[in-house]
């Protein structure tokens, strides 16, 4: 096992390889911030519904019970080095450790240890890999799918011979020249997508720099960056067009919070900093098309320009303060923001001039932190957004059977309403003691129940479109969580606050 010393508090992003389209790269799966996985190769409502569906592996990552939780993995599903394919998590520890992970196996690879100061253990950062935000992410065919068209024989039919000399007797006799095109005035050569590329990964320690490393074994590639302050409490690293963006707070001063920038070509560092508040949310800013950070900290939500973090444009809630970091999303050929206040409401803003276009009814009790929220479009094309909720005045909107007692998942569409967005209650999920930001896979919503310390956590497997439960993980967890999901490969990632990282899918057929 290779050891690395570092500093405290880790984050990790690749930032030399281009997203692949069913990767979980950085919180949220993508800049977005959509917790949303488009297509896998097996999860599925109906798969869901059958058996197969199970713990894949466990691993013990000897961390200390408590304070705080494993990060939901960065995932590389599709990695090719010197010892052949692979597929790799990469996970920081609340001790302040970077720890790889092959996900196939359950298996350790290495790690950077890198403790946290003393008073500050909630400066462990998030976990990603570079994004896009050119467009939004797209489902792509997951990887290892087969086949498009049955295999054939080699050995062709009755008085046909071998396959390939009935294709060449299929040719015409006369061969056809294809046309030449024309060559392109200064066009770069093609890319070739088997070509090596450089793949490293890179950690945010508590002394304010940023490390780079192979993700192969976890060692350092040259000198670190200055990026922070030291004792930074960050999280929501994002790594896009050559740039590292974080949001965090100075440890022991909560107030001291903002968004950070790194070029990572100039070695230039912006930052913006709240003016009333901590920035709001799990995830830190999310990102639109163009680039723009989006941030909720207190009453206002700021639009903050690509690598400068100049602000560009500012809303005002004037009833309360914001409780959940945002979604964006397009709608009908407008890019739309979904954002949590602690009123209880979900809120719908447009990002063109960062204007309200809505808010739905109170679904949760009042200042009930959510988070983040998931965001995914059904095969209709209807938009769907969801996000826990608390009991509490308006938390049984959605119910026949009473208000929630504990705390839910609450799924709305959002629907045209007198040719404006709106937003429409659909359906909550049973009652749960502590319900993490659900994530979307394939139609299939995962939802974490952490317990407490005196009830274990519980994941259950939703159908998306109904909030049908067709799947639960029972008493297989033995401790509560703190943390969130990830999932890559038609597997479900979930730490409990022993220290242990489990994986939930189907058998992965080699």
């Amino acid at each position: 096992m290779l050891k690395h010393a570092l500093a405290p508090a880790l984050v990790l992003a690749g930032t030399a390889f281009a997203q692949m389209g069913n990767d979980w790269t950085t919180a949220g799966f993508d800049a977005q911030r959509s917790h949303w996985v488009r297509a896998d190769l097996k999860i599925s409502p109906e798969n869901m519904s059958k058996p197969g569906f199970e713990l894949a592996w466990k691993l013990k990552l000897d961390e200390p019970s408590g304070a705080a939780a494993i990060t939901p993995p960065s995932l590389l599903d599709f990695y090719i080095g010197y010892r052949g394919f692979r597929a790799l998590g990469f996970f920081a520890t609340p001790s302040g450790r970077m720890v790889g992970v092959d996900t196939e196996l359950g298996r350790q690879e290495w790690e950077v240890a890198a403790p946290a100061p003393a008073g500050c253990s909630g400066s462990l950062a998030a976990v990603a890999r570079p994004t896009s935000t050119s467009d939004y992410p797209v489902a792509s065919a997951p990887r290892g799918s087969g086949r498009g068209t049955p295999a054939r024989s080699g050995v062709g039919g009755p008085f046909e011979g071998a396959v390939t000399l009935a294709a060449r007797m299929s040719r015409p006799t006369v061969p056809v020249a294809a046309p030449k095109p024309r060559p392109r005035p200064n066009a770069a050569a093609d890319a070739n997508p088997f070509a090596p590329r450089v793949q490293y990964a890179v950690a945010l320690g508590g002394d304010g720099r940023l490390h780079m490393m192979w993700v192969s074994n976890g060692n350092e590639t040259g000198e670190a960056i200055p990026f922070l302050p030291p004792g930074v409490g960050a999280h929501g690293l994002t790594v896009f067009d050559g740039t590292a963006y974080v949001s965090g707070a100075t440890c022991g001063e909560p107030a001291d919070s903002g968004v950070w920038a790194l070029d990572l070509a100039t070695k230039k560092v912006s930052h913006w900093k709240t003016t009333s508040a901590g920035v709001a949310g799990s995830d830190g800013p999310a990102f639109g098309p163009d680039g723009k950070a989006y941030v909720a900290a207190g009453s206002e939500l700021v639009a903050l320009a690509p690598k400068t973090l100049e602000t560009v444009a500012v809303y005002k809630h004037n009833a309360a303060r914001f409780s959940s970091t945002p979604v964006i999303f397009r709608y009908k050929n407008r890019n739309l923001l979904a954002v949590t206040s602690d009123d209880g409401r979900l809120n719908l803003l447009d990002t063109a001039g960062l204007k309200s276009v809505g808010a739905s009814a109170a679904f949760s009790g009042a200042k009930f932190p959510a988070g983040a929220l998931a965001s995914w479009e059904d095969s209709a094309g209807d938009r769907w957004i969801l996000a826990p909720a608390s009991a509490g005045p308006g938390a049984d909107t959605f119910r026949t059977n009473g208000a929630v007692q504990g705390a839910a998942i609450a799924a709305f569409k959002v629907i045209d309403r007198n040719g404006a967005p709106a937003l429409d209650p659909v359906w909550m999920s049973r009652d749960m003691a502590a319900p993490a930001t659900p994530i979307v896979v394939n139609g299939v919503v995962f939802a974490l129940d952490g317990g407490t310390p005196a009830h274990n956590a519980v994941l259950y497997a939703l159908d998306a479109a109904t909030g049908r439960e067709v799947w639960s993980s029972g008493s297989q967890m033995t401790s509560y969580s703190k943390g969130g999901l990830s999932s890559g490969g038609a597997r479900v990632y979930v730490a409990t606050q022993d220290g242990v990282q489990y994986a939930f899918g189907f058998p992965i057929e080699h």
